[in-house]
């Protein structure tokens, strides 16, 4: 039986997104278990409870000796509020664990990398049960975390991988949390953001990505309209950008804030050890 234990370190989930994912664990992988900590339906303001209440929940995941996995509920923005002092006060338990989630807790997955804490993972999270199609994405993480290995991300072969959102990796870059990419392929993704500013964020990421393997491009989506067009695509924006960094661009990745967002285990692509 593997253990999942689910915390919310950034924004809330409603009982009915835990009611619908455990429903779905219960009839199609009866050899996970998944935990729901109440901190998940706690709301102030923004956040998923107080940064404290937060980070006590994470830390009540990591450290608990009796759980194999700790699955993100939900990204939104508040993980690097914790991120540090989570990882400084993660026991011997934590460094056995999967890590899974996306967006806004990519902060917490760099982290988690860079400290050689656990299997960081990008992978769907449970609030992806509201989207449409979002029962096949709940499904690929928790199929990943019963061994099947077709949810992963394609291209992952040779190289050790990352993924992330483009400005949570922005903000990272820089930070205590960015861990040593070199000889990494980079994949990232973006939701929600004008091309001028994707534009932006290429500029910055590449000035910290020198020695990577190389770059690849999941989903630029529900870009906003400007006010006038912005002239060239997100592939094109970041094709510039690689290239002035001299950083190879290796085509497209699978990824995105969507039902169809697949797996990449940070590092070598592997399964979790069994429990």
């Amino acid at each position: 039986m593997t253990r999942i234990a689910i915390c919310a370190p950034s924004t809330p989930i409603t009982r009915d997104v835990a009611e619908r994912v455990s429903a779905l664990a219960a009839t199609e992988f009866p050899g996970l278990k998944l935990q729901f900590h109440e901190q998940c339906f706690v709301e102030e303001g923004h956040f998923a409870g107080p940064d404290a209440v937060r980070l006590a929940a994470l830390l009540d995941c990591a450290n608990d000796p009796q759980v194999d996995v700790v699955w993100f509920a939900k990204g939104g923005y508040g993980a690097n509020r914790i991120a540090v002092q989570a990882l400084s006060a993660m026991n011997g338990a934590a460094r056995d664990k999967a890590y899974l989630g996306y967006s806004d807790t990519g902060y917490l997955l760099a982290g988690l990398y860079r400290e050689g804490i656990g299997q960081p993972v990008h992978a769907p999270m449970p609030v992806d049960i509201r989207r449409e199609g979002g029962e096949d994405a709940v499904e690929r993480a928790l199929a990943w975390l019963a061994h099947d290995t077709r949810g992963l991300e394609p291209s992952l072969v040779g190289e050790p991988s990352v993924a992330f959102n483009l400005m949570t990796l922005a903000m990272l870059c820089g930070t205590d949390l960015m861990p040593d990419l070199s000889g990494h392929v980079v994949m990232v993704e973006e939701v929600a953001e004008h091309l001028y500013a994707v534009d932006r964020l290429f500029f910055h990421v590449t000035q910290h990505l020198r020695g990577i393997a190389g770059l690849r491009l999941g989903r630029i989506s529900a870009v906003p309209e400007n006010d006038r067009p912005f002239g060239t695509g997100a592939e094109e924006i970041a094709r510039d950008w690689c290239a002035r960094s001299g950083i190879p661009f290796l085509g497209s990745a699978d990824i995105g804030h969507d039902a169809a967002n697949r797996i990449v285990p940070f590092g070598l692509a592997r399964t979790p050890a069994r429990s």
